[in-house]
């Protein structure tokens, strides 16, 4: 087979980190997901519907045209798209959190680093070469 072509391209392109990163985080990603969908269903529209009076927030819908022998009703699932909102927001707010938390230990790292570095005694700058030569010369000379 050779190291030329579509699929020679197509095998450097998926064997590359960045792919292989990228795929790590989708699913993870996905993960984070079933978090955030399970926490708004499980424990925030429960305690919503407890607020609205009992109300299943998760099953509030507008009906526009009512079931018929024939067809099902046509409803807007306002409860629905509400826990989408929820779902969002909650996510959002978390990668929020985790981001600023990974910027706040990448800043603090640099300083420390930059502390380092400002503590380490400087070289001194190097001689100019015909300093050296000339020192060089004197010391051969005092031989």
């Amino acid at each position: 087979m050779k190291d030329t072509g579509f699929f020679a391209e197509f095998k450097k392109f998926i064997t590359r980190g960045n792919v292989l990163d990228m795929a790590v985080g989708v699913i993870i990603g996905a993960s984070f997901n079933a978090i955030v969908t399970s926490l708004v269903n499980d424990i925030v529209s429960p305690v919503i519907g407890i607020i609205t009076g009992g109300i299943d927030f998760a099953s509030m819908v507008i009906t526009l045209a009512a079931a018929t022998e024939t067809t099902a009703a046509v409803t807007i699932n306002i409860g629905a798209f509400i826990n989408t909102i929820i779902q969002f927001l909650l996510t959002a707010l978390t990668l929020f959190v985790i981001v600023k938390s990974f910027n706040k230990m990448s800043e603090a790292r640099k300083k420390k680093e930059e502390e380092a570095k400002a503590a380490a005694p400087a070289a001194p700058p190097a001689k100019p070469a015909d300093i050296v030569l000339l020192e060089e010369i004197r010391d051969l000379l005092k031989k």
